[in-house]
């Protein structure tokens, strides 16, 4: 039973990560980005692209861990040439579409957006799986098999739990103390109101593609991490992305991780139970419920 549990929450957190950048792009934009999925696959692919060259350093992993300093590296470039392929993206599609204020153009022009990025990469990289090392990890027991099953976890696991905290707690400290950060919120509330205060409502624009790209990087090397790079790593991930964001509540940075826990949870744990085929539906069975219960998400404030 522990097992599950633990599985859930490293799911969940990656999710929840992926999560964010859905909740900022709705609240700032206001539209629903669903080409967000494909900049978690881009941002995995990228990574491993960079790993290529940092390789040549050849530097030892971090202790117990399956990398070193280079993953690190190419995930700081990974994240940067995310960004840029959605500024990118924006500049070439969304900003235009977005002149005539009809949000329902954009959510059908990121669907087109998506299937192209996806068949790009695929083109790019094959359908090959891919993963950023071959070295085997033994996995750590942190609870006795004889204790309810027993809990056995990598410490490429733990440490993608525990950047994934130190991401989200550092992101909310921006958003609360920052200049930058409170522009966004005032521009999340009312961009009309922010263009009068003298806020740069287009650089808030601006830095909301990035900072959701990016996170969207990280959240996809950390799943390519645990398991394996593929090319619809993004598209697997895209509903439980938007269920995340929805269940914690639009604009809720804090209710995005914690809606992907709770959807990673509902996942891994359902499986024993009524099999891998079916978790999906769970997970949704569960964002309906709070729904009716709380129709603005768990953190989410009425409009």
């Amino acid at each position: 039973m522990l097992q599950p549990l633990a599985d859930g929450l490293i799911l969940g957190s990656i999710i929840g990560l992926g999560a964010i950048g859905v909740t900022l792009t709705y609240s700032i934009l206001r539209f629903a980005n669903f080409a967000h999925g494909e900049y978690l696959t881009w941002g995995a692919y990228l990574t491993l692209t960079a790993t290529g060259f940092f390789a040549a350093f050849q530097a030892a992993p971090f202790g117990p861990l399956s990398f070193g300093w280079p993953l690190l590296a190419a995930l700081v470039a990974g994240g940067a040439l995310t960004a840029l392929l959605a500024l990118a993206l924006d500049w070439a599609l969304f900003a235009r579409l977005g002149r005539h204020g009809a949000s329902i153009v954009l959510v059908i022009a990121s669907f087109g957006a998506a299937l192209a990025l996806r068949n790009l990469l695929f083109f790019a990289y094959g359908g090959v799986p891919e993963y950023y090392s071959r070295e085997i990890q033994i996995a750590i027991a942190i609870v006795p098999r004889a204790t309810l099953g027993g809990l056995r976890v990598t410490p490429d696991q733990i440490f993608v739990l525990a950047l994934t905290g130190v991401a989200v707690v550092a992101l909310h400290l921006f958003l609360k103390r920052t200049t930058l950060g409170k522009a966004m919120r005032a521009t999340a509330h009312n961009p009309q109101l922010a263009r009068l205060v003298g806020i740069d409502v287009a650089a808030v624009v601006r830095w909301t593609w990035v900072i959701g790209a990016a996170l969207a990087a990280i959240a996809g090397v950390f799943s390519g991490l645990t398991t394996q790079l593929r090319p619809t790593l993004g598209f697997d991930l895209l509903l439980p992305l938007f269920a995340a964001a929805i269940l914690g509540g639009i604009g809720s940075v804090s209710g995005a991780l914690l809606g992907g826990l709770i959807v990673g949870l509902a996942e891994s744990l359902s499986v024993p139970l009524i099999g891998a085929e079916y978790r999906a539906a769970v997970a949704f069975l569960i964002l309906i419920a709070i729904l009716l219960v709380k129709p603005t998400g768990l953190f989410g404030e009425k409009p």
